[in-house]
């Protein structure tokens, strides 16, 4: 009887060797007289025990990680392929606390399914959401989105109904569904995650979309950095058309969606909408005025539904399940679950999918395991590059938009990044200016001229050059900048910069306590 064995593909896999493991256990097996079938997966998000292999059992799947070549040789003779005892084992995957303490309603498939399979896909539940949409009409799939309370994952926190609703009631001869996989914030990988170990989760909730809001065709803008995540997309989109699931007649509905995976070039800004929209259509990737808004005038001037991929992944389990269902997760107006993704200076770094509602503290103790250095967390950035800074006494402040928002952060696409008690957060507030001089597409005044003067300035104050006097010119150039830039890169930098300013006031003083040197 053949013996399945599971094997990581995610990119962090890769990059530790997955391909040599798989190989290996192949070779041994072989040796051995074994009829091994190795399938390939995604993660299960516990980045740190990478690769992680499975063997299914009768028992059930039993992990084994992290696995390097060297290892499979001794796993073998232990009865890896009868999920033997050994140094490496780790037991049933859902049992392990990381996995067992989560609210896993997006990712349940990844790390389970093989990522390309529509069969395995279906096997474990897919496409439910997709038919349970097509015995609706559009305003009913879209009542469905809204009620469960479903706001935008990408970062902003639109409610997601609100913006299906407008492109539905748009009126155009075509209309398209975009998906924003230009995932570049620090620290963020869920979407990557997801492409690579579930696609169909992604087709499934666009092709949802495309019904609710009369669009034929959808785009995934993919990042550059993100070669296995395209590779696998364009695999399953392949796979998809001929399984029926996506072109012409989807699932016999007489509807149809053409889905293509486009590939950026590489610019940090292009995960904002417009810029997008710019990239997406062959030009140059800046920033749109607005208004008009995509939602009434997007890719190629027509009405067009642009959604993160963690919003449209939610989107099956919504429709399978039901509003309520995914509304009885979370808190306040945050509701359903979030992707949260670790990392840092942190001891288990990966992804946890938990309720809104969970404090920082927890995701970094509970989750984390506390600093992989050992030492003190002295600050915590929540939301990416253009995130607050939070020092130890903000940490028990929950993952809620509001709750956030009320202690000048943000939740962003949910990326933490921790820092010890050796960072030095002068520097950090410098590295916001010069990011964002960087990824500046340049079209507005505010964020092109004012990051770079911000460089400037932040290099007098640690300089020790009149600390003071250019610290009130640091405040003065955020102001500008959120007062005045056409999107979020330039109106969020002074978040990171004034965060920092004001949760750790000593970094900055002890700067200003160098010598003066000359101007």
């Amino acid at each position: 009887m053949s013996i399945t064995v599971y094997v990581p593909q995610d990119a962090v896999a890769l990059g530790l060797g997955a391909n040599r493991v798989a190989r290996a256990i192949f070779a041994g097996a072989e040796r051995r007289g074994l009829d091994v079938r190795i399938v390939r997966t995604g993660t299960r998000g516990l980045l740190w025990l990478e690769p992680m292999v499975e063997v299914a059992t009768p028992e059930g799947r039993i992990a084994y990680g992290p696995v390097t070549p060297a290892d499979v040789e001794g796993l073998l003779d232990a009865g890896l392929t009868e999920g033997g005892e050994h140094a490496l084992r780790l037991g049933k995957p859902e049992e392990i606390p990381f996995l067992a303490k989560q609210h896993r309603l997006t990712f349940h498939r990844c790390g389970v399914v093989d990522p390309v399979s529509v069969e395995d896909y279906r096997a474990h539940g897919g496409y439910r959401g997709l038919e349970a949409a097509l015995k609706l009409d559009a305003k009913g799939i879209v009542a469905q989105v809204r009620d469960s309370g479903l706001r935008g994952r990408g970062g902003a926190g639109f409610p997601a109904g609100i913006k299906w609703n407008t492109v539905m009631l748009a009126q155009s001869d075509q209309k398209y569904v975009v998906c924003n996989a230009d995932e570049g914030d620090s620290g963020t990988f869920a979407d990557r995650i997801m492409m690579e170990g579930d696609p169909f989760n992604l087709i499934e909730g666009m092709t949802i979309a495309a019904v609710a809001t009369g669009a034929t065709r959808g785009y995934i803008y993919c990042r550059s950095e993100y070669p296995q995540s395209f590779k696998t997309l364009r695999d399953a989109i392949a796979n998809g058309v001929r399984a029926g699931v996506l072109g012409d007649n989807i699932l016999g509905s007489g509807k149809s969606f053409h889905l293509e995976v486009r590939l950026g070039a590489g610019a940090y800004i292009c995960g904002e909408e417009t810029s997008l929209l710019e990239s997406l259509e062959g030009k140059r990737g800046i920033v749109r005025a607005k208004p008009p808004i995509p939602a009434l005038k997007g890719f190629l001037g027509k009405p067009t539904l642009v959604n993160n991929v963690m919003t449209f992944t939610a989107v099956p389990y919504i429709l399978e399940h039901g509003a309520k269902s995914y509304a009885e997760y979370g808190m306040g107006r945050s509701l359903g679950t979030l992707p949260i993704q670790l990392a840092g200076n942190i001891r288990q770094g990966g992804l946890i999918e938990y309720a809104f509602g969970i404090t920082i503290r927890q995701v970094i103790e509970d989750f984390g395991g506390g600093t992989a250095s050992d030492r003190p967390v002295r600050a915590v950035q929540v939301g990416g590059p253009l995130g607050a800074y939070f020092p130890d006494d903000l940490l028990d402040t929950p993952l809620d938009y509001e709750a956030m928002a009320a202690k000048k952060g943000l939740v962003g696409h949910g990326g933490i990044v921790v820092f010890d008690d050796t960072v030095d957060m002068a520097k950090q507030a410098r590295f916001a200016f010069e990011f964002c001089a960087t990824e500046s597409c340049g079209k507005c005044t505010p964020c092109r001229v004012g990051a770079t003067r911000g460089v400037e300035t932040m290099d007098k104050v640690i300089s020790g050059i009149r600390p003071e006097a250019n610290l009130k010119l640091v405040e003065d150039l955020c102001e500008i900048m959120t007062d005045g830039s056409l999107c979020a890169m330039g109106g969020l930098t002074p978040m990171p910069v004034m965060s920092a300013i004001t949760n750790f006031p000593e970094d900055f003083r002890r700067a200003g306590d160098l010598p003066v040197a000359a101007e």
